[in-house]
């Protein structure tokens, strides 16, 4: 039989899905009823789906969400306040990063703010895109250490690329001048090319108050608010009510 020297050609071209599925056909007698159109149809289709699906792996993998969360898991039918119309119109398709559109979650902790942003990503992250989640403390952690060893171009570099970036847990305490001014150029790098997702347990109207200098304020705000979808969210915490009903 020829199959093994094909098996190991298709292999070292790293054509996996190919290899897979010509392997599957030759384990499927009924098979050799189709045509060799039909037969190279299928293993192209393999090929495509396994590259599709190492793709998403990957982008995954560098998003490294918080929560394992897609959209077909959200919850509406805890009383949080969300609109379903929205969500589902978000989830749909990603449009919004297309569009450079950026999204803020609001409510209180325990809300499920975080697992909504989460599946939304990842639902991006399915469409095409790609994604990168951090919390805004270890953000501008990561910005103090890279502009200590030189490398603070390099990840701002990184910041203004990826496609989605979601920041857990915005103004949470007030900001230092150097964050302040470090989330202005992300801001600036970002603006109408980029989509960014904040999660806050405080409302936009108070988000100018914690970035602190007025005019720094102005313009990180003017360069996410106009552009951007809210969900706003209430109602008991979700923690605490698993932790009711456990």
């Amino acid at each position: 039989m020829l199959n093994q020297p094909t098996l190991e050609k298709l292999h070292a071209l790293r054509l996996v899905g190919m290899a897979e599925a010509f392997r599957a056909q030759a384990e499927q007698p009924d098979l050799t009823q189709l045509s060799f159109e039909e037969r190279f149809a299928l293993l192209v289709d393999q090929q495509w789906t396994w590259k599709q699906n190492r793709a998403l792996a990957r982008r995954l993998a560098h998003a490294r969400l918080r929560h394992r969360a897609s959209v077909e898991d959200i919850d509406f039918r805890s009383p949080r306040g969300l609109d379903r119309a929205l969500v589902r119109a978000l989830a749909q398709d990603s449009s919004w990063v297309r569009q450079h559109q950026n999204l803020f979650l609001i409510g209180p902790t325990g809300i499920g703010k975080s697992f909504l942003a989460c599946a939304l990503a990842e639902k991006a992250c399915r469409d095409g895109f790609t994604a990168w989640y951090t919390r805004a403390a270890q953000l501008f952690r990561d910005l103090a250490l890279a502009r200590a060893d030189g490398s603070v171009r390099r990840l701002f570099t990184r910041l203004a690329k990826v496609e989605v970036l979601l920041v857990d847990d915005w103004a949470m305490a007030p900001l230092a001048d150097v964050e302040r001014r470090d989330f202005l150029e992300i801001c600036e790098d970002r603006y109408q090319m980029r989509s960014t997702i904040l999660t806050s347990q405080l409302p936009v109207a108070q988000w100018h108050a914690q970035i602190g200098d007025p005019t720094l304020a102005d313009s990180i705000l003017d360069r996410l608010v106009h552009h951007a979808h809210r969900i706003e969210m209430q109602g008991e915490s979700m923690r605490k009510k698993r932790g009711k009903e456990q």
